[in-house]
């Protein structure tokens, strides 16, 4: 009986060495899936931002064109406007005059 009983123990003490193992291995486990997740989402946050840095810049480099574009468009209509009255304002003068005028 007594050998019985000490087989048990030695048997239970196995077990708890072999959970206490497990435990640690676990904890090992946790600690490596941390830092995996950790680094990813370092990698992830990077790329990220790398990502949006060049859609910034695209869009910026657009707007620029965009920008350019209107400004020569505007100094165009302006030039324009300036011809005309250059070359219709003594018209203006006498069509103003004229309604004047007439009132």
């Amino acid at each position: 009986m007594d050998s019985i009983i000490s087989k048990l123990s030695e048997v239970e003490s196995a077990a708890e060495l072999i959970v206490q193992h497990a435990e640690e291995q676990k904890h090992i486990l946790d600690e490596q899936m941390k830092e995996k997740t950790d680094k990813f989402d370092r990698e992830l946050a990077a790329d990220t931002e790398k990502k949006l840095s060049e859609i910034r810049a695209g869009m910026q480099g657009s707007m620029d064109f965009e920008l350019e574009r209107l400004r020569e468009e505007s100094a165009k209509t302006i030039n324009a406007y300036k011809r005309e009255y250059e070359l219709e304002h003594e018209r203006y003068a006498q069509e103003i005059i004229k309604r004047i005028t007439e009132v």
